[in-house]
């Protein structure tokens, strides 16, 4: 093979966006031969356009012999039967977030990737390649910091209308979605989360329901996290708050990393802060500090980015940045937090994915919520990337 006939299927606004660049010829030794979506009008942009193939039905596409790999940008709950059966028909696959709608599915997922090795099993999380994240991490792990002792992340600046939510059936209801906030806005921040700091150990969610919208699931959480070294974080979030924060705070033994308003400025201790209080001989004293400004700069197209990766794993065995097992993380911390918070206790983790599961379908089960969807105008969602 000396390019990747690549296949999407789901052209929302993230599947159309993918097809942009894909469509541009931004992405090497790979070509788009074939787009599928259950929604008729959805196709109608991309017929007739050369040899690109189109298909309503999303398994005839998967067997067709049109494509090599393939992107799923479907809504929840078809990540997981869409990626089996791609797997099972020998193609790759570029699974959006999440990679499941809740961690039992992305068990399932996972355990068939395993049974085809051969196959490349990616996941789109972007934000591993945006400088930003990349330094804080160097920062961790060369010990720049010391040891991780207090994380607070707040991003309430995910404000959506009603109109939003209205915009799709699926949206914001535990059929079509398995969750709010925490599964659908947040699965990148989650994943920067655990990419960053290591999977918590015991959880505590309180997360609201409907707060501040007419919709079943949460949209309005502050949730407490514990890590086995007893480093404790909180993370807050919702999609009813204007104008909303973004500020994620690292504080290590020597020193605190903060990021905010497109700024990383590091606070660092001139001495370890537990060495310090233990041979410190005035009650009042602090370390001396430095105060630096580390300069940043967004990644050129981070999704991009990992289409070039999936395409280069594929023909030459490089590296993924992003493999598709572990996008479990993410799925984990917004299914845990959640069911943290609706069963009203604290979760050790890993969590029990069955009982999860179990709970989930009751609660699609239950559901009475009824939906009304209506038409929205044309927005630019791209806004939403550099978080």
């Amino acid at each position: 093979m000396k390019h990747v006939r690549l296949g999407i299927v789901g052209l929302g606004n993230i599947g159309k966006f993918h097809t942009s660049y894909l469509l541009d010829n931004k992405i090497k030794r790979c070509k788009l031969t074939a787009v599928s979506d259950a929604f008729a009008p959805s196709l109608e942009a991309f017929k007739g356009r050369g040899d690109l193939k189109t298909f309503a039905n999303c398994e005839e596409m998967i067997r067709s012999g049109e494509i090599d790999a393939l992107v799923i940008a479907t809504p929840h709950f078809l990540h997981t039967t869409i990626g089996i059966d791609a797997l099972k028909n020998g193609l790759h696959i570029m699974v959006e977030k999440p990679i499941s709608a809740h961690k039992a599915d992305a068990e399932r997922l996972i355990a068939t990737a395993k049974q085809h090795p051969k196959q490349v099993f990616a996941g789109m999380f972007q934000m591993r390649v945006e400088p930003r994240y990349q330094k804080i991490r160097t920062l961790i792990q060369t010990g720049e910091i010391g040891d991780l002792v207090r994380i607070n992340w707040i991003i309430t600046d995910w404000f959506r209308t009603e109109a939003y939510y209205a915009s799709g059936g699926w949206r914001a209801t535990w059929k079509g979605e398995g969750g709010g906030v925490l599964l659908n806005q947040c699965l990148h921040q989650l994943d920067m989360l655990q990419w960053l700091c290591g999977m918590p150990d015991k959880v505590r969610g309180f997360c609201q329901l409907g707060r501040f919208h007419n919709i079943e699931v949460e949209d309005n959480i502050t949730t407490y996290l514990e890590w086995k070294n007893k480093a404790t974080g909180v993370f807050i979030s919702s999609t009813g708050e204007a104008p909303g924060t973004n500020r994620l705070e690292l504080c290590g033994t020597r020193g605190k990393l903060v990021l905010e308003n497109n700024k990383l400025t590091f606070t660092r201790n001139d001495a370890d802060m537990i060495e310090f209080s233990k041979t410190s001989a005035s009650g009042f004293a602090k370390p001396d500090v430095w105060n630096v400004d580390i300069p940043l700069e967004n990644a050129a197209n981070p999704h991009a980015v990992l289409i070039q990766n999936f395409v280069d794993a594929i023909l030459d065995g490089t590296p993924l940045i992003a493999p598709g097992e572990q996008g479990m993380g993410s799925v984990e911390l917004a299914n845990v937090l959640l069911y943290s918070s609706l069963i009203d206790d604290t979760v050790q983790l890993p969590m029990d994915s069955e009982a999860w599961e179990k709970k989930l379908n009751q609660l699609i089960a239950e559901s009475r919520h009824e939906k009304k969807v209506i038409q929205t105008t044309a927005e630019d969602f791209t806004k939403s990337f550099n978080r």
